[in-house]
């Protein structure tokens, strides 16, 4: 079966087709410098002769120029940075390559495990001068040994780099002190909170190299960056030059938009709309293309949704051929490296026909031979679903991309306006660098290292010197004539917390046995395992008994009650700074820094039975604080009440913050959990109704203030979006929130087109 097929078989459920031609390539021979081993190393792999970008990526970085590839999914990235590296490697066996008095090493930096060992599997016919090594968190201490003391091309995360690399630099100086390239792959993953934490990290590791005597060059890639030589520069903190223009050939490709059926029964009259959930029309497009022979790759959101689209296909495939349910799995996190590896094996020889995968596998694994993709819901940004469509078609064959809308205002949105997905640039990538609240851990951390002087203040930014004086007021620093040291016991590198986990997780432990049974982040641990919640593990449900605040332990014990458990939380905005301001007429945008101050008061008990509501019970949790950045619009009350009665004011401008926080992900790289928002029809800080969407981290992550520099398009995409949905008085598909604090309630749909249709002509 075509892959392609599947799309004409559902045509009622698709909402559009585009189809991509294939394009020719552009070649350019080999340059003369690049060592005859490492040329013969890819001729053995049949590449005699370069695509243009390719050539042009080479010339710039043996010209000693930091560069950024940023070119399609399979045009050859790897080889733009390898080639130089490797070279420079061979050089070392005559003494040519010499780093200073050190023989040259390389560092690669991969946002994941799994595509640093991709990288070193690609590397292996180069051991006779390069002899490669991982090291990361599944390494044995002996492995890890064996790198320091031996590997000169080096393969980690900006994690170990951070935790342990850069921390123990004196045992690692043989190869930080020759390093000649580093290479950042899969860059456009480093965004946000984690890209400005990231961004610091490779300042460090500038100023461990260059202690050692080194100035290696960058090399950076990715698919999918907007303004990649802008954004590589904000990254490094160095001039890059961009290679832009793909010249590698590519086979057609056919893209569906894919809108699962409403719920048979639905009476528009009288009924909230609701759809056949994505996950299990995921699970059936999967078994499909199985039975067909066609090799598929589905992403889905979360490890339960994984497992599930991957158990509906087996499920259905078994009573057909239960050959071919053998041939279906799942890819996770969890699971332990050798069952990833074997994965891995088993997806590339062709054993796999179809696997269920959270993101893991998105960035850049070299996977030939895949025919379609399935992603499950919009995976939050025009760059992510580019980077899953383009794991398809790798083999020269053409390739199919199938999205599944989940029932939410994005992928409603995205599925019937195919303009604002495919024929759209990807979001601009957007980080801070010198927010305070990864500024500072990152400072004490370069002071452990090495300590730090007045040289450094250009190196880590405008705030340095301001937060060195946080840092000394706080007893963390001390500055001595050699400059400002580390003054305590513990690792300064424990004060950054990287992947912005929000902190310890909440351990879950089993009251009979003491088992811990897993564990929960520090930011939903208040919603998720208070006392009295009805938490699902792997299927089993347990009651919490007890949850420990101060301890980060929730205890709790195995029961199937007739009920789940939902929380309600309070949450009050205060305005702290207006950075941004423009006034519409009667109406105003702002961008700031905010006060944000939730706490968890209670939670609902509702029947799985069909009781309805059973109850509420109230709770005794701390409120939580959190300084970050926000975008807020305001409407005067002359605007408003010209527009809606009292009485629908508060829930219209709920609807119209929950949908707002919906939509922002299609212009900024964000997911709707990276946000939070509040709306109020009379805030004591603005004196009139006011609409509040936050980051949802310490001092902010860039996406507030994004949407603050888009504000007319991203509210009138959210108006749109509100008042194209066929319910009546709402649902998921417009202004339903999954983490509403306040059970969606109130909610006024057309009051929120209302109010928006108001703001929206104060600004024309």
């Amino acid at each position: 079966m075509e892959p392609a097929d599947i799309v004409l078989r559902h045509s009622e459920r698709v909402t559009h087709v585009e189809h991509v031609p294939a394009r020719e390539a552009v070649v350019e021979p080999w340059p003369e410098w690049v060592d005859p081993d490492v040329r013969a190393m890819y001729e053995a792999e049949g590449i005699t002769e370069l695509w243009g970008h390719q050539a042009e990526a080479l010339h710039h970085i043996h010209q000693g120029r930091h560069t950024v590839v940023s070119t399609g999914t399979a045009s050859g990235k790897s080889l733009a940075f390898q080639a130089p590296a490797l070279t420079t490697l061979a050089a070392g066996r005559t003494g040519s390559g010499l780093q200073g008095n050190r023989m040259p090493s390389v560092l690669y930096l991969a946002p994941t495990k799994a595509l640093a060992a991709d990288q070193l599997r690609r590397l292996g016919t180069a051991t006779d001068f390069a002899r490669p090594a991982t090291v990361d968190g599944d390494n044995s201490r002996e492995e890890r040994a064996w790198a320091r003391d031996h590997a000169n091309y080096l393969l980690t995360n900006p994690d170990t780099l951070h935790h342990t690399i850069l921390p123990g630099h004196a045992r690692w100086s043989r190869v930080l002190g020759g390093v000649s390239h580093v290479v950042i792959d899969e860059c456009h993953h480093y965004r946000g909170v984690f890209g400005a934490h990231v961004a610091h990290v490779l300042r460090r590791l500038r100023r461990i190299c260059a202690h050692y005597g080194a100035d290696p060059v960058f090399v950076l890639s990715s698919a999918t960056v907007a303004e990649p030589d802008v954004f590589a520069q904000r990254l490094t903190g160095l001039d890059v030059v961009a290679v832009t223009d793909d010249a590698s050939p590519h086979a057609a490709q056919t893209i569906a938009l894919w809108e699962p059926p409403l719920l048979p029964g639905f009476d528009a009259d009288s009924q909230t709309p609701v759809r056949r959930a994505a996950n299990t029309e995921a699970g059936e497009l999967l078994t499909d293309l199985v039975l067909g022979r066609v090799r598929t790759l589905a992403f889905v959101r979360s490890r339960r949704g994984a497992e599930t689209v991957a158990a509906t296909a087996q499920r259905s495939l078994a009573e057909v051929d239960p050959e071919l349910a053998a041939r279906v799995a799942t890819y996770r996190g969890g699971y332990l490296p050798e069952e990833r590896r074997e994965l891995e094996r088993r997806l590339r020889d062709g054993d796999l026909l179809g696997l269920a995968s959270t993101n893991a596998l998105e960035l850049g694994i070299d996977i030939a031979g895949l025919d379609a993709i399935i992603s499950v819901g919009f995976p939050g940004t025009r760059a992510a679903l580019r980077q899953q469509f383009g794991r398809a078609g790798r083999a020269g064959r053409d390739s199919l991309g199938i999205l599944v809308a989940r029932d939410e205002p994005l992928d409603t949105y995205l599925v019937h306006h195919p303009e604002a997905l495919l024929g759209a640039q990807v979001e601009a990538s957007v980080f801070d660098p010198d927010n305070p609240y990864v500024l500072g851990p990152h400072l004490a951390a370069a002071a452990h290292e090495l300590p730090l002087t007045e040289a450094d203040f250009e190196l880590f930014g405008p705030r340095t010197a301001e937060g060195i004086s946080a840092l000394e007021d706080a007893e963390l620093l001390r500055k001595r004539p050699a400059g400002w040291f580390w003054t305590k016991r513990e690792r300064a590198t424990d004060l950054a917390d990287i992947r912005s986990s929000g902190g310890s997780p909440v351990q879950i432990v089993d009251a009979g046995t003491g088992r811990l049974i897993g564990t929960v982040d520090a930011g939903s641990a208040d919603a998720a395992v208070h006392e009295g919640a009805v938490y699902v593990h792997q299927g089993e449900v347990h009651v919490v008994n007890e949850y420990d605040v101060d301890d980060g332990v929730a205890i709790v014990h195995r029961e199937d009650p007739e009920y789940s458990t939902m929380a309600r939380s309070v949450t009050e905005v205060t305005i702290t700074d207006t950075e941004r301001n423009k006034q519409w007429g009667d109406a105003a945008m702002s961008f700031g820094s905010v006060d944000v101050v939730t706490q968890v008061i209670s939670y609902t008990k509702r029947s799985t039975t069909g009781a309805g509501m059973l109850g509420e019970e109230l709770l005794d949790l701390p409120q939580r604080t959190l300084p970050t950045k926000a975008v807020w619009w305001t409407l005067s009350d002359d605007a408003v009440k010209k527009a809606l009665s009292t009485a629908d004011i508060p829930g219209a401008a709920h609807a119209a913050e929950h949908a707002a926080i919906g939509l922002l992900p299609l212009l900024a790289t964000c997911d709707r959990w990276d946000i939070g928002g509040v709306s109020t029809a009379l805030h004591s800080d603005t004196g009139t109704l006011t609409v509040f969407v936050y980051d949802g981290y310490p001092g902010g992550a860039g996406f507030a203030e994004r949407g603050y520099e888009l504000a007319q398009r991203w509210l009138t995409v959210t108006r749109d979006a509100i008042n194209a949905c066929e319910c009546r008085s709402g649902c998921p598909s417009c202004v339903y929130s999954p983490k509403c604090g306040n059970g969606n309630e109130p909610l006024d749909k057309f009051g929120a087109v209302v109010l928006l249709d108001t703001l929206l002509a104060q600004s024309r």
